[in-house]
Order: C-alpha cells, then structure tokens, then sequence
C-alpha cells in the first residue's frame, strides 16, 4: 500500500493537494491549526449567512481553479456577472472602465489620458521578449506611460499592494497580472460562496478515505530521508512516508527542527499581510467592483463592492463593501486594535463617499492577515526554490513558489498540481518495484 502523506495547511492550496493525492489513491492526512479550513478564504456568520472574511472572485482565465470546481461538482454553480472599476482620485469618485471614462479623467491631461489608453492597450505585447524579472516595475511603467502617469496613478496604485518596496518589484509580476486579468469585465462567484468550495473538498477528502483535521497545530517537524514525524502542540505525534507543507517560508522555520530548517531553501522573502474591513450597508455604495482610492485622506487603499458580483440577497438584503491596506504584520496599522479601525474606516468611507451617512452602516467588522503577499526581488525566477527539499520527503507548496503567477486561489492550485504531480509519479514508479519483489519472495 502507498505509504501515508501528510500535509500542513488547511487553505486551498493544502485542500487540492490532499484532494488530488486521494483521488490518486493516496493516504492522506491534512492538518490546519486554526479551527477552520480556507485560509485566506475563512468566514464568520452574518445574520445566519457565511461571509468570507477577505474578497475573492473567480476569473475566466483561472483555468486550474475552474477545473478543481469541476471535479467537486461546484464549476456550474459559479455564477458571472459583468463588473466595472472605479477610481477614487483626491476624494472624487470617477468610473473608469471605456475610452470615454478616460477622456473624461481630468486629473490627468488630455495629452496623458491618450498615452494612457494606448500604452495600457498595448502593454502586454510591449512586454513580450524583454527580460521582465530583472526590470524595476518603476523603470518599465515609467519609461511608457511617462512621469506624471507613474506618479500620479501608478505608483501610488501598485504601490499600495507592496508597500516601499513595490519600484524595485520585477516587471514581470506586473505583466503576469495583467494576463490573468486581460482586461476582463467579467468575473465570477461561486453560489453557495467560497465556503462551499471547501466544503467540498473536505467531502473529497474523507470521502476518498483522507483525515482532515482542524484545531491542530504543528509545533515541530521532523525529516530523515525517507520519514516525516510531526508533532502536534500537547506532543501527539503523526508519522508519514512524505508530507506537503502549504504553510508560509517563515513559519514552517518556527516549527522545523534544527537539521530540517539547515535544510529548507534560503530564502527569506519579507511578505506583506493585509488589513480587511467589511461594511455591511442598507444601500449601494457606488456599483463598481474594484475601486483604489488614491491621495484621498484615507488609511483604506482600495474599495471591493462585493454585491454587484453576489447580489445583496446573500447578506440578508445589504451591500457588503471590503476596504483594505496592505501593510506589514509590524506595522503599526497591522497591531492596532479593529475597533479602533473600524471607527476610523468608517469615517473615511463616509468622508469619501458623501451620498453616505452614518445611519446606512448596519455592521463593520475588521480582519488581518499576516501572510498574503510576497515582494519578491529581481531576478528571483533564478532564486525561485524547488518545491523539493533534497534529502528530505518534504515538498513546499508556498506562495514563495507561485512566481511569476499573481498570487491567488487558481495559482495556488496550480502549484498543488505540480506537486502532487510530483507525488503521483512516485508513488507509481515504486509500485513495479514493490510487486517485484513480493513476487521474488514468492517464487522462493
């Protein structure tokens, strides 16, 4: 019988591994320590709904991640909808979707609203053939769209999502995003919302005869070159032929022992976690999707309107709004206490958008997020680390891994096939090999 795997992490990436390596006929054992399974893709109950606690949507072009849909029953009930974008420039809310919105844009001049439209038009095939991953996103985006472009849009937008960091970030990241995007209009969202995916896959698993366990975190991890022992904080021990980690670099450092951690790939991204708060309102906000929300006096960087893409149905008849700031886990913004955010967001919702008033706001709740986003340096398709750890059983599957992919739920998956491509494959070769034998001893 193939020998048991273990995997770390209970997020999408951990759930299709284990899901894939059951279906292949593998024992499994998946353990996540919180008491829930989604990672960024967790929920709290709202007036009897499940609401995710950080947005997601589902994007054409995420093949891997329709396909897993597909395999659990869950591609159809996706639901699509076309959505739109605006922009929030020194307090003024402006659509900016067409040709038209852009002629319109006048915090820009006419002059840079054309440059604008065409550069952006043509930006993916001024990309191709260029060595991207060892180009500053500032030298790319500034040497096309021009000065004023760059400062007044683009590096506070972009930058919003890497901090300080975001000029030296490779182009290459960049490039890729605007690929899985591809200038949709339409994006997509799961019926029974993300917590029925992972439902789903839990189904799998255990259906498949796989064990998920939740509430079970890893203090310590343990390699030889053909074991794996992990041990649960209370010094329960799991034993395994091969195990997966999906947890973030970081934090498998904290739990691996001295020889594993000698071991693990040197590289040490800095990562930037997130600030998440909903806002439940009794009236539509503005009708756009996306909004960044740039030089307008707020922490917030960037407005989700979640209700055009669900419907206000599934939030008891309200509009559920997510602003966020991405930021690192020891800023000063990441400790501070969500009450206090809470208060302060909803003063700069309201300041921003003035057909607001405080009696719309039914319910606000703020969530954080250490881990989300690595800001990965130049050159690093070079430095990118195996997801094998030699003379180990251990494989990563860690945001560190998806680049130049954009990190999301459908490059997650994607990293999963790989690696339990990599599994699968083993696990066949050493079945010749053990019938082999068995029938040597036999014919003795």
């Amino acid at each position: 019988m193939p020998g048991r795997v273990v995997v770390i992490g209970g997020g999408v990436c951990g759930l299709a591994t284990a899901h894939r390596l059951v279906r292949g006929g593998l024992p499994v054992t998946l353990l996540e320590a919180s008491d829930q399974l989604g990672g960024l893709g967790t929920f709290f109950s709202s007036r009897g709904q499940w609401v995710e606690r950080f947005y997601h949507c589902v994007m054409p072009t995420d093949a891997a991640l329709l396909a897993l849909l597909d395999e659990v029953g869950l591609k159809e009930s996706v639901g699509w909808r076309p959505t739109t974008m605006g922009m929030v420039v020194d307090g003024v809310l402006r659509p900016f979707n067409s040709a038209l919105d852009l002629l319109r844009f006048t915090p820009l001049s006419l002059t840079d609203r054309v440059r604008f439209g065409v550069v952006s038009l043509l930006l993916r095939r001024l990309g191709e053939g260029k060595d991207l991953d060892r180009m500053r996103t500032e030298d790319w985006l500034r040497g096309l769209y021009g000065d004023r472009i760059w400062n007044l849009l683009l590096a506070p937008m972009f930058g919003a999502k890497f901090g300080s960091a975001f000029p030296d970030v490779p182009a290459l990241y960049v490039w890729q995003r605007l690929g899985r995007e591809s200038n949709e209009a339409v994006r997509g969202y799961p019926a029974g919302g993300y917590k029925s995916v992972i439902d789903a896959l839990r189904a799998s698993i255990e259906a498949g005869g796989g064990e998920v366990r939740t509430s079970a975190p890893v203090r310590r991890l343990e390699t030889t070159p053909d074991r794996v022992v992990v041990t649960l904080d209370g010094g329960e021990t799991v034993e395994a032929e091969r195990a997966v980690s999906t947890v973030p670099l970081p934090a498998l450092r904290s739990i691996a022992d001295d020889e594993l951690a000698r071991l693990l790939p040197d590289v040490r991204l800095p990562y930037q976690g997130v600030v998440n708060a909903l806002f439940f309102l009794r009236k539509p906000l503005s009708g756009h999707y996306w909004a960044p929300v740039l030089r307008s006096g707020t922490d917030f960087d960037g407005v989700v309107e979640m209700t055009p893409l669900t419907g206000s149905e599934r939030y008891g008849d309200r509009h559920l709004v997510y602003v966020m700031r991405y930021t690192g886990r020891e800023s000063a913004l990441y400790l501070e206490d969500e009450d206090a955010i809470a208060r302060r967001w909803t003063e700069q919702l309201l300041g921003v958008h003035t057909g607001l008033t405080a009696d719309d706001v039914d319910e606000v709740r703020v969530f954080k997020a250490p881990f989300v986003e690595p800001v990965y340096p130049l050159g690093y398709l070079t430095r990118r680390p195996s997801v094998e750890v030699p003379g180990t059983p251990l494989l990563l599957a860690t945001t560190a891994h998806v680049y130049p992919n954009v990190t999301s739920w459908n490059s997650s998956v994607e990293l999963s096939n790989s690696v339990t491509d990599l599994l699968l494959r083993d696990a066949q070769e050493s079945q010749p090999q053990e019938h082999t034998a068995w029938s040597a001893e036999s014919a003795r």
